[in-house]
């Protein structure tokens, strides 16, 4: 397995290492289901606000929840690798959760990096990171393109 990968079990000692280094942690969560250029803009805008980024990638239970049958296309593990050979990436990890409060309370980032289809105020998790002394931020480029988006267009393609 990539060394990039850590158990979701080690999140809050990789937190208090980080700590303990001062180094500053951004982190960023989603799906990353059919990895894309926003994917990629979003992983980078979230570097941009932290030493190490942590990027939490939702496990296959909490994607069907989300985002419906027939979802994820890749599974967890692919999903997680994928995202690991992103090179501004430092760590990722499962959660199987359908927000990341959990995990923030265990990795205590400075940074949340949330995409542009949330507003600054909308942050689901923007109370836990002002409890944890740390801030919510919104990174990446326009949200014009989507998994969902992407998905339409190859069944519109390739429809018999």
């Amino acid at each position: 397995m990539n060394p990039k990968i850590i158990s979701r079990n080690d999140a809050a000692a990789l937190g208090e290492r980080l700590r303990r280094e001062g180094r500053t942690i951004a982190f960023a969560n989603g799906c990353f289901d059919l990895l894309h250029a926003g994917h990629i803009r979003f992983l980078r805008g979230a570097k941009e606000h932290g030493e190490i980024l942590v990027v939490g990638v939702n496990s296959d239970r909490a994607v069907t929840t989300l985002k419906g049958a027939g979802r994820p296309l890749l599974n967890e593990l692919a999903r997680a690798e994928l995202v690991a050979a992103v090179a501004c990436v430092d760590y990722v990890l499962i959660f199987d959760d359908l927000t990341a409060e959990a995990l923030l309370r265990d990795l205590r980032p400075h940074v949340q990096c949330k995409g542009t289809d949330y507003a600054a105020t909308g942050v689901p998790e923007k109370a836990i990171m002002k409890q944890l002394g740390g801030d919510a931020r919104i990174v990446g480029d326009p949200k014009n393109h989507s998994t969902r988006q992407l998905l339409a267009e190859i069944r519109k393609r390739f429809q018999k």
